[in-house]
């Protein structure tokens, strides 16, 4: 036997109905026979919503052993209609079915009973051995049948009625649960998806300020560099030649001019989303070389192999690396020594040499030993980055005195697709 889960009050209830019921049958009738039937089918009615295959069995065992007595059917008999919607509403698939059959099968025993054995109910006379005629013999055993088929099968068909309210009810709880679910699902992927774009526009927006840093960097400290050492040529210079500084103000004056355009232009990038202004490209290596030449280094310019056509960022991490060397030297090296600029132009890549001799150190501080790769500040860091992002790599040695930086940037669209895999 089966055993459904019930809450106490409906525990409480069944038994009370139970009871109830019981009492109703001993007011009624004082037959001592009467009231083991009414006994057996309240205990039915109690455990109907616990277990209606219990209650099922205990109603047909109560109704056989009150056929089988001949007794009257009374008040008690109502638990059977009870029971049999139950079993209907509550009941296994199994269960409910074998209710059905139950209701036939009792509506035919029950009209053979009430029609042959028992005559009288409820002081309807049922007795049809003293009628002849066949046709009133099977009009009143059909509306016998007909009426307790009807008594048995409306409780049962009602049960099927709340049975499927219930399934409807549950499959509606269960698609309004698994749309919070899909809700839910949805909101947490539009979460996340939002989260990512705002993660992707972050990362965009560092890479972006990151790069106007970078120019930033460059192009101040290439300008303050060249600017601080005009100054102090002129500043020399004024004792031998008064003349010549008026050619030192000038450098300055045009270098402070182009300075000041380019932090314009690369702050007027921070503060708006503008598009990508002119940037520097291999072209105009000539007279950044001039004008670092004009600030008293000595440069070597040399072009090996044949020049190969670069793209634009390329050219620019070409031009920055061999600005923010130069400037390097200007403000670190032995100006008074030449400044070799090699451009060694190879298979599918440029290989950029810039090497000067380092200034002796003239105060305690930090040295490098020979072969040792000299680290640097952000002009350093900046141009591996800068190398690195065209595809390719830079790396710095100082040995026997000379500082060298070597860039290798691919000419080719494959190198710098490997390049950018690593």
């Amino acid at each position: 036997m089966l055993f459904r889960r019930l809450a106490p009050y409906q525990l409480v209830v069944d038994a009370a109905s139970g009871v109830l019921l019981f009492g109703a049958a001993l007011l009624i009738s004082n037959d001592s026979f009467t009231g083991v039937v009414a006994l057996g089918l309240a205990v039915a009615l109690a455990v109907r919503r616990l277990s209606p295959s219990l209650a099922l069995s205990i109603a047909w065992v109560v109704a056989i052993g009150e056929m089988l007595a001949r007794t009257t059917p009374d008040v008690s008999n109502i638990a059977i209609c009870v029971i049999l919607y139950t079993v209907a509403a509550y009941g296994t698939d199994r269960l409910k079915w074998l209710g059905l059959v139950s209701l036939v099968v009792g509506a035919a025993v029950g009209t053979f009973y009430l029609t042959f054995v028992q005559t009288t109910i409820f002081g309807v006379s049922y007795d049809v051995s003293g009628i002849t005629d066949v046709v009133r013999i099977m009009l009143q055993v059909g509306i016998t049948f007909l009426g307790l088929l009807a008594l048995l099968g409306l409780p049962w068909a009602g049960g099927l009625l709340a049975r499927s309210r219930s399934a409807e009810r549950t499959s509606r709880e269960a698609r309004l649960v698994a749309e919070r679910e899909t809700i839910r699902a949805e909101g947490d992927a539009a979460r996340a998806e939002r989260e990512a774009a705002r993660a992707e526009r972050d990362i965009a927006v560092e890479q972006e300020r990151n790069r106007i840093a970078r120019d930033m960097h460059d192009v101040v400290a290439h300008s303050l560099a060249v600017v601080i050492a005009q100054a102090d040529g002129a500043r020399y210079a004024a004792k031998v030649d008064p003349t010549s500084v008026d050619d030192a103000l000038t450098t300055i004056a045009s270098t402070a001019r182009e300075a000041l355009g380019d932090v314009r232009v690369l702050l007027g990038q921070l503060r708006h989303s503008q598009g990508e202004a002119p940037q520097p490209a291999l072209g105009d290596l000539d007279k950044l070389l001039e004008q670092m030449r004009a600030s008293g280094l000595r440069i070597d310019h040399r072009v090996v192999g044949e020049p190969q056509q670069l793209g634009t960022n390329r050219q620019l991490a070409v031009f920055r690396i061999v600005q923010e060397s130069l400037t390097n030297v200007l403000r670190h090296g032995a100006v008074d020594e030449v400044v070799e600029l090699v451009f060694d132009w190879r298979y599918e890549s440029l290989h950029l040499l810039i090497g000067n001799v380092v200034r002796p150190l003239t105060r305690p501080g930090p040295t490098t030993t020979p072969g040792e790769e000299r680290r640097g500040g952000h002009g350093l860091d900046g141009m591996r980055e800068r190398a690195t992002l065209a595809g390719g790599s830079l790396t710095t040695q100082n040995a026997d005195g000379r500082f060298v930086v070597h860039a290798i940037v691919p000419t080719s669209a494959l190198t710098q697709e490997v390049g950018l895999a690593r």
